[in-house]
């Protein structure tokens, strides 16, 4: 704020309502591009485990290495022209190594829209119950919001719930919590890309380990390879750091709520790519999870000005 204030008395309101402008649009740019990244890689788990084509501990390692050495040999192609010495840190990485493998194993023990409903329900009640302890108050409209959009979400899940074995709910809300976490952490980034790259390479030592640990009974197919490998270098890497990137204009609200979208795109990318029909249930649920957003983005914007 102290920056824009700056820059309104040097160069007055005109520029400061395109840098607003600009600042706006790369919010929502990165934004939408991590979701659709997100959708693409519940796609990819499901492809990989659920198909059976790759055990989890080697999903883990090809992803988490993937997206390492794509994020390395970027960077090295930029070194010059960046002098930051952001690095991520080794409790960002710790978090992503957790996430990764707890979602990996908790996926194949249960169905998708239970996993599903487990990740986005803990990801959610982290990122906004350490939000409020943080000192940040919600106004009424973001309240409303929230559970307009959840409502939306788990109406659109609901047919593919089931009861969760204990070992799958408790895997998949410690992949939740874990990333929740690992997302407010990244609002702090002052570079992404360095920040997402060393959080990924910090993660080759207990990939290693579990590489030793789960090597007798792995197994794989060039199908789980190629799933894995895409999952980790594009949609897991390259969308983490976007991620880390639209992250700078998001309240944390904002950014739980957002992820709800996820299964709503994977939804919409199966009707434009594998002709699947536009149903009563994902036009509603699309509505109220939009609309819940909304609210909720609305609601910071009017107490910020009540302010």
């Amino acid at each position: 704020m102290t920056g824009i204030c700056h820059h309104f008395a040097r160069n007055g309101p005109l520029r400061v309502t395109r840098l607003l402008n600009n600042a706006l649009v790369k919010t929502v740019f990165c934004t939408g591009l991590a979701l659709i990244a997100f959708a693409a890689n519940s796609v990819l788990c499901r492809l990989a485990l659920a198909e059976e084509a790759i055990d989890a501990s080697s999903f883990t390692v090809i992803r988490l290495l993937s997206g390492a050495i794509v994020l390395l040999t970027i960077i090295s192609f930029i070194r010059n022209k960046t002098k930051s010495s952001e690095k991520g840190s080794w409790s960002a990485s710790l978090l992503l190594f957790l996430y990764a493998i707890t979602f990996s194993f908790a996926y194949i023990t249960l169905d998708t829209g239970t996993g599903a409903l487990i990740l986005f329900g803990s990801v959610q009640i982290t990122m906004i119950l350490v939000s409020l302890y943080s000192g940040t108050r919600l106004h009424m409209t973001e309240w409303t919001g929230i559970t307009v959009a959840f409502t939306g979400f788990v109406y659109l899940i609901l047919p593919g719930v089931t009861t969760p074995s204990i070992i799958g709910f408790l895997l998949m809300t410690i992949a939740g919590i874990s990333w929740g976490i690992y997302t407010l952490m990244g609002r702090g980034s002052k570079n992404p890309l360095m920040d997402t790259s060393y959080n990924f390479f910090r993660t080759i030592p207990l990939l290693i380990i579990l590489a030793m640990i789960g090597f007798k009974t792995a197994h794989f197919s060039f199908e789980g390879i190629l799933y894995a490998a895409l999952s980790g270098g594009i949609a897991s890497g390259i969308g983490y750091t976007i991620w880390y990137v639209a992250l700078g204009g998001l309240s944390a609200t904002q950014a739980a709520v957002l992820q709800l979208l996820v299964p709503v795109i994977a939804a919409l990318g199966g009707i434009i790519f594998v002709s699947e029909a536009i149903t009563v249930r994902l036009t509603v649920a699309a509505t109220m999870i939009l609309g819940g957003i909304l609210m909720v983005v609305l609601g910071r914007y009017y107490f910020a000005r009540s302010r």
